[in-house]
């Protein structure tokens, strides 16, 4: 009895505590995300990894239960890349990056970000492909990538986004046929303007990269 007893009340200690192991988990990410950034306006002085979780942070949103629900960097002029530790903010539902001056690939890992309702990453120097797994994205409304430097085609796994409201990738280097199904018959043509793009697909036909 007294070892079923020891067992019980450790497991009661380690349910206790499982929320703060996941608050700890979102602040290593985010120190992890800190320590590839230039920060020359000190947006981030307040991302001490010492805390016991990251919702005391500037720039961070948390719910009751201590999980990070959204990351607002936007307009912060912020310098770097970012790494696949975003993909650990398992309860993330906005991601606001917009307006800096980051750089490199977007991580495929952010198609993890299953509880996303709004991705913004608009006005910065990002490179590379649109990753696919944002396909991934099923709470997905907005998803705003428009003023970088992105090139390849429009995943055409993206359609698969029933939830999508507004997608906007104008201003980049990308190339091929826009996509017509699913929510892409409802976006402007504005969304797309200033890439290499050739006009929508026809109804019916095989998707044909042109230049891509």
């Amino acid at each position: 009895m007294g070892l079923l007893s020891l067992s019980c009340c450790l497991l009661a200690i380690f349910l206790s505590l499982s929320p703060a192991l996941s608050t700890n988990s979102e602040g290593n990410a985010l120190h992890a995300l800190r320590t590839r950034l230039s920060d020359p306006n000190n947006v981030l002085q307040s991302w001490d990894p010492t805390l016991v979780n990251p919702c005391t942070w500037f720039h961070i949103t948390c719910d009751s239960n201590n999980h990070v629900i959204r990351l607002d960097l936007g307009n912060s002029n912020v310098s770097g890349t970012l790494g696949p530790e975003l993909g650990q903010l398992k309860h993330l539902k906005y991601l606001e990056l917009y307006m800096s001056s980051l750089s490199g690939e977007i991580p495929k890992e952010l198609g993890n970000l299953k509880k996303l309702v709004s991705l913004d990453m608009y006005g910065n120097k990002l490179e590379g492909q649109i990753p696919k797994a944002f396909a991934k994205l099923k709470s997905l409304r907005f998803l705003r990538l428009n003023n970088n430097k992105l090139t390849g085609p429009i995943p055409r796994e993206l359609t698969a986004l029933s939830d999508l409201k507004v997608f906007d990738v104008s201003n980049n280097d990308l190339c091929g046929t826009i996509p017509v199904d699913g929510p892409f018959a409802s976006f402007h043509m504005e969304s797309f303007e200033n890439n290499r793009l050739n006009g929508p697909e026809l109804q019916g036909l095989v998707p044909y990269d042109f230049g891509c």
